[in-house]
């Protein structure tokens, strides 16, 4: 078995996610990869920056024997997961749903969709 190198998990597509920093540039992350970050006076430096860091983190972490994370895949999740819930919850959810003229299933999707939005939104505490 080959020996991953800082090149594999490079290659990898590790979630960076790049925000403007509320005192100035741009902040940057390997979402996977705990600590992992950096910034920089525009978009590109930052994602330059966190090109490099990832590299470094990478390489520290093979050097001293640190379990690195590899990225989730969406193949990994079937959409599909079984809820328990109390038959009161359940009545409400069902009568609900009929009366916006849609399945269970499709009221659920739009309620977790909604409550998703919002809380992404900073809409919610």
């Amino acid at each position: 078995m080959k020996k991953k190198d800082v090149r594999y998990y490079m290659n990898l597509p590790y979630k960076i996610v790049i925000r403007k920093d509320p005192y100035g540039g741009f902040f940057a992350e390997v979402e996977e990869l705990e600590g992992c970050m950096t910034q920089g006076e525009t978009y590109d430096e930052a994602y330059h920056n966190v090109i490099e860091a990832m590299a470094g983190w990478l390489e520290v972490a093979i050097e001293r024997g640190i379990a690195i994370p590899e990225p989730e895949t969406e193949s990994k999740y079937s959409g599909r997961f079984t809820l328990r819930l109390p038959k009161s919850l359940h009545k409400k959810l069902a009568q609900d749903a009929r009366k916006e003229n849609v399945s269970l299933n499709q009221y659920a999707i739009h309620l977790l969709s909604a409550k998703k939005l919002l809380s992404q939104s900073g809409a919610e505490s």
